[in-house]
């Protein structure tokens, strides 16, 4: 079973969008799924990350928000293989 990545987003976000095209490299590397879940579709993602996406989760870890701390999340990847 591969790793299972969430990206909290919203689709007028630039900082999300930057966190994406940043992340498939990362993605890549790991084989890992990326699942890209838009916030404000879902109130209870909405109360809990308003104002703090991107979030770059795995399971219920965060890993990074605002901006993808490459360093960080590659550490915790290849810890997890």
């Amino acid at each position: 079973m591969g790793i299972e990545l969430t990206l909290i987003s919203r689709s007028y976000c630039h900082l999300c969008h930057d966190m994406a095209v940043a992340l498939e490299p990362l993605a890549e590397e790991f084989g890992a799924t990326v699942t890209v879940v838009d916030v404000d579709k879902d109130p209870a993602l909405e109360a809990r990350y308003d104002e703090w996406v991107p979030v770059l989760l795995h399971g219920d870890m965060e890993l990074c928000h605002y901006h993808l701390d490459v360093a960080k999340t590659r550490e915790y990847l290849a810890g997890i293989r």
